[in-house]
């Protein structure tokens, strides 16, 4: 397990993407309440609007999404984080005890997040093919989480193969739908242990779905990383605000993936203490009418029934025919120590 997934449990990241809204305080307390609903996690987008794309006015625009129509030009003025808060920002998260890193889009912001110090990098799912922007970034020896989203095998290969010609070795991939919002036909969560077998990673779930069914889904599959899009309060009018989780509703993810995550337990079989004691419920053979030293043992003489105080059921079939040694009473629970060791003729 990667170095920055502390334990065993799913590691929740909260995804602020655009949900700042351009206030330094909003992403602030996004942070805190962030940390307040339990993530593991807070992560920023680290770009400009020239380090994503042309100021063209009269092409290079987004369709298919919530921000059909939109010149990228002007969505990114929109929705990228002034880089001079980063430091402060990741500072405050520190303080707060919640890990804080980013998704850097060129090699430039990657060394701007090196000057901060983040604990791990994500590559985003239309970044996935950058093969010169995830080595740089893989360079830094640090965790990398790819996103998927628009990748085939062969482009999940490429990037980890990048990573890897560059010593890191510290890789997770996210299975991840690029449609905002994402349909839940378009889920495909059974790809999660495809892609853990396949590549021999630890595979978690970046969702763009509406509500928590689907990361819940997923932490059930075995993803070992979720994370969703996370907004302050639902009013804020963003460019991510309506596919983001707010506080109530990633506090409500957060405590229904510990569920799971105490439901699923472990590999091993072994009983706890309370079912061991439960055993006491369980069946045992008792004597169900009144027998004499000598008769023989029959099915309408013991019969299986609760509690477990005497002998196993599975043995009733080797006791019937053979002899009582002493006078039984009913109601007694069946012992060896009652029985003759032959059985009549």
């Amino acid at each position: 397990m990667q170095n920055f997934l502390k334990n065993k449990y799913t590691y929740i990241i909260a995804e602020l993407s655009a949900n700042h809204n351009q206030s330094f305080q909003i992403a602030k307390d996004s942070i805190y309440a962030a940390k307040e609903a339990g993530a593991d996690a807070i992560k920023f987008q680290t770009y400009t609007a020239d380090t994503m794309t042309l100021n063209i006015k009269n092409s290079y625009y987004s369709a298919g999404n919530i921000w059909d129509d939109q010149y990228l030009y002007q969505l990114y003025e929109k929705a990228y984080m002034p880089w001079e808060w980063q430091k402060e920002l990741k500072e405050y998260a520190d303080e707060l005890k919640i890990d804080c890193f980013s998704s850097p889009f060129d090699c430039s912001a990657v060394d701007f997040l090196e000057t901060i110090d983040v604990p791990a990098y994500k590559i985003a799912s239309y970044e996935i093919t950058d093969l010169p922007l995830i080595e740089y970034t893989a360079s830094k020896q640090k965790p990398l989480i790819i996103s998927t989203g628009i990748a085939s095998i062969e482009d999940i290969e490429e990037a980890i193969n990048s990573c890897k010609k560059m010593g890191n070795h510290n890789i997770s991939l996210l299975k991840c739908t690029s449609s905002y919002p994402a349909p839940l036909e378009d889920a495909n969560l059974n790809s999660i242990k495809y892609l853990e077998d396949r590549f021999n990673l630890p595979v978690g779930y970046s969702d763009h779905t509406l509500g928590i069914t689907a990361p819940i889904v997923a932490v059930s599959l075995g993803a070992k990383i979720i994370e969703k899009h996370f907004i302050l309060d639902k009013s804020i009018n963003s460019a991510d605000s309506s596919f983001s989780l707010d506080k109530n509703e990633l506090r409500n993810m957060v405590n229904s993936i510990r569920d799971v995550e105490k439901m699923l337990g472990e590999y091993k079989f072994k009983l706890t203490k309370k079912q061991e004691e439960g055993k006491y419920y369980s069946r045992s053979l008792f004597v169900v009418k009144k027998i004499k030293k000598g008769e023989v043992f029959t099915s309408e003489n013991i019969k299986s029934l609760r509690p477990n105080l005497g002998i196993k059921p599975k043995s009733l079939n080797q006791i019937i025919g053979k002899k009582a040694k002493m006078d039984l009473e009913y109601g007694m629970p069946l012992k060896e120590e009652f029985i003759e060791d032959t059985k009549e003729g």
